[in-house]
């Protein structure tokens, strides 16, 4: 039986109705306090649900939400800005295949499914200050209100203010010397991809691009730019610009990138921003507070994981805290999730490194590429796909020896 009853999720983004969800099905009462004041339903760009972000998801009985709303990714073709294929990669086939979403869908149906299930989600509450007793946390807002429950559990994404608060020395988002733009598409002129996914390194920049059976798709780009740039920063800049500049960086590509550019119209660019990761939080948890998702642990969007992770750690957390009181239930998500997250993390690094590669890095990388991919067999991923949390298992204070451990390793 569960040690905590109620609980504070902080962020109504991705992590936080998930999380909120998860601590419904432990048996904990958990309201979301999201800072706008009302739903950021348009914000953010394409992203992928990876398999174990599914299974994750699943566990809830929510994994439909992405199957309703996205389209499979069967597998990522990796291009040279030749056309040259450097190789083709995708998850073991015992699983089910990856979902491509675009954030602003993925946000609303997780928004409906959390309230459809009763969980209420409270807009325009700013986190400013937490403070506890020995039997309870508040969360005070800037709106001059107060909230308490016996856990908080800090969901506020990559620029947290839990984690500021949690630990105000923790580091500070780590800038990848990429910034990413994307764009939907009603029409495409390009033929279908068949359920892949194109990732093409550039001369100067990485294109990735999927087609539709119905000629729509969409695409983005993870543009090479040496000084940090905030989002409000990239946006003081017209899509009209951007535009001109992403066409003169794929100009002498043999690729569509080009031609997808040409046909996205300024009103449906999307100025994503710069790709931050955070590779390492040192402190996760202080007293009755905890944090999940981005604001414990952001791999940058090369890494394809950002949201499934998230998931699974509102699953692990939810968890812990239905057989553990809070302090030992924080220190035992944290065994559960430290290392597999972090390892992601790196992979991602390594990733960026290859896309904002220089003249010589990319000839080494184009011709080493292929041989490498030679080696890259689905079950030398299956730890990264194949995570899958044994719900019904307690877990005790020493860690959970559960599957999910032995995967995550």
């Amino acid at each position: 039986m569960t040690h905590t009853r109620t609980a504070l999720v902080i962020g109504g983004g991705i992590a936080g109705p998930v999380a909120a969800m998860a601590l419904q099905k432990a048996g904990i009462s958990a309201t979301v306090y999201e800072a706008h004041h009302d739903t950021a339903d348009t914000v953010g760009g394409g992203l992928s649900i990876a398999p174990n972000g599914l299974n994750a998801l699943g566990v809830l009985d929510a994994d439909r939400v992405v199957r309703e709303i996205g389209e499979p990714m069967t597998a990522m073709v990796l291009q040279s800005w030749t056309g040259k294929r450097l190789g083709e990669f995708g998850s073991p086939s015992d699983l089910p295949s990856m979902q491509f979403v675009w954030r602003p869908d993925l946000y609303r149906a997780l928004y409906a499914e959390a309230t459809r299930r009763g969980i209420q989600i409270a807009h325009g509450r700013r986190l400013v200050d937490v403070t506890e007793t020995a039997e309870a946390v508040t969360a005070h807002f800037a709106d001059g209100t107060s909230a308490g429950a016996d856990v908080l559990v800090g969901a506020d994404g990559l620029r947290s203010t839990t984690r500021a608060l949690i630990a105000p020395d923790a580091p500070r988002p780590r800038y990848t010397g990429l910034v990413s733009f994307g764009a939907r598409l009603d029409r495409t002129g390009l033929t279908s991809t068949g359920g892949r996914m194109h990732m093409v390194f550039g001369r100067q920049a990485f294109f990735g691009y999927q087609i539709l059976d119905d000629g729509s798709g969409g695409w983005f780009v993870n543009l090479p730019h040496r000084a940090p740039m905030t989002t409000a920063e990239a946006r003081q800049t017209s899509t009209e610009q951007w535009l001109a500049v992403l066409r003169e960086a794929f100009a002498a590509d043999r690729t569509p990138a080009l031609e997808l550019l040409r046909r996205t119209e300024p009103a449906d660019l999307l100025i994503v921003g710069p790709m931050e990761d955070l590779p390492t939080v040192p402190t996760w948890s202080r007293g009755r507070s905890v944090l999940v998702g981005d604001a414990a642990h952001a791999p940058s969007s090369s890494s394809g994981q950002g949201a499934s992770l998230a998931i699974e750690s509102a699953v692990q957390l939810a968890r812990c805290l239905r057989d553990l009181p809070h302090a030992e239930a924080f220190a035992a998500y944290e065994r559960l999730r430290r290392s597999r997250v972090e390892k992601i993390i790196a992979m991602g690094a390594r990733t960026n490194r290859d896309k904002a590669a220089g003249p010589l890095g990319r000839v080494l990388r184009d011709l080493l590429m292929p041989v490498a991919m030679r080696f890259v067999k689905p079950e030398k991923m299956a730890w990264q796909f194949d995570y899958r949390i044994d719900w019904d298992q307690r877990v005790t204070a020493a860690g959970s020896p559960v599957r999910a451990d032995r995967v995550a390793s």
